[in-house]
């Protein structure tokens, strides 16, 4: 098997989105979504294509990753091959090349998932294991409880008050009005919603968009955020439950969201929210 390593640039996108969306399944709790790539959408195909590689065999997408910020690679793998040593020995060469373009010298971290033989082959090679991640999941085969908030999908009308939702919760500015115009025409948000959290009042008090890799599969909560101005109340359980309740609409056999282990306070939202924990999994890094 000869193992090619791509820039697909952006005509090669859908082709890693397939690729991703036909590799999700209930047994593999965190891995690359195509969800990940639909949000990074946001800053534009461009960008994004410049932060995607693919390896290919035989004219097959074999494993695709996604640079998540500037030495922080996210990997995902064709489930069949996560033993294939040829594969994690090429990934492993291109990985610790700088000159290949995927990582770049120095101090790096990748996100592989559990059970990868690409994760032995790198701590043998000196790596080390990293920041450890708590995935949760919610089984979607039966109906989801009503969340006790309006839920309203954001739309062209309403996408101002899904971005500010968003910016209060995280701090940021950076997700505006024009952003979310350019993540909505993206072609992976079609299979996604960003819902609204309203309370009582009519206060957007929470807000999350959910991705879908299509009926039968785990879909991806990426982000989930409540207004700084309403915390503390149960919202972000409550847009827990609503975002569950989407996906099973929209013909995912369950849920997922992870979050670094050190949050215990996202960890516990979650599981007020019926998302159960699996055990952990650990990033691994190179060191400077």
């Amino acid at each position: 098997m000869t193992i090619v390593l791509n820039e697909p640039g952006i005509d090669g996108l859908a082709g890693a989105v397939d690729a991703l969306r036909a590799w999700q399944d209930d047994r593999t709790p965190l891995q690359l979504h195509p969800g990940d790539l639909g949000w990074a959408w946001a800053l534009g195909a461009e960008r994004l294509a410049a932060d995607v590689r693919t390896w290919s065999a035989d004219g097959r997408v074999v494993a695709v990753g996604y640079l998540d910020g500037p030495d922080v690679l996210r990997l995902t793998t064709a489930p069949d091959l996560r033993q294939d040593e040829a594969l994690a020995r090429q990934l492993h060469a291109d990985l610790d090349d700088p000159a290949r373009g995927v990582l770049p010298a120095g101090e790096v971290g990748l996100e592989i998932p559990s059970g990868a033989l690409l994760r032995e082959t790198l701590l043998a090679a000196g790596w080390h294991l990293d920041e450890p991640w708590t995935p949760l999941h919610r089984d979607l085969s039966e109906p989801v409880k009503d969340s006790g908030l309006r839920i309203e999908v954001a739309d062209q009308g309403t996408a101002g008050v899904r971005t500010a939702v968003h910016r209060s919760a995280f701090g940021s500015e950076k997700f505006t009005e024009e952003v979310w115009h350019v993540l909505a025409a993206g072609p992976v948000y079609a299979d996604a919603r960003c819902l609204i959290g309203y309370d009582g009042q009519g206060n957007a008090v929470a807000a999350a968009t959910v991705w879908s890799a299509g009926p039968g599969r785990p879909g991806l909560l990426e982000p989930v955020g409540v207004h700084a101005d309403h915390r503390g109340r149960g919202y972000g359980t409550a847009i827990g439950v609503a975002a569950a309740a989407a996906l099973r609409e929209m013909g995912a056999s369950s849920a997922f969201v992870s979050t670094p282990s050190a949050n215990t306070a996202a960890v516990a939202t979650y599981k007020a929210a019926g998302y159960e924990p699996s055990p952990e999994r650990l990033d691994v890094g190179r060191a400077a």
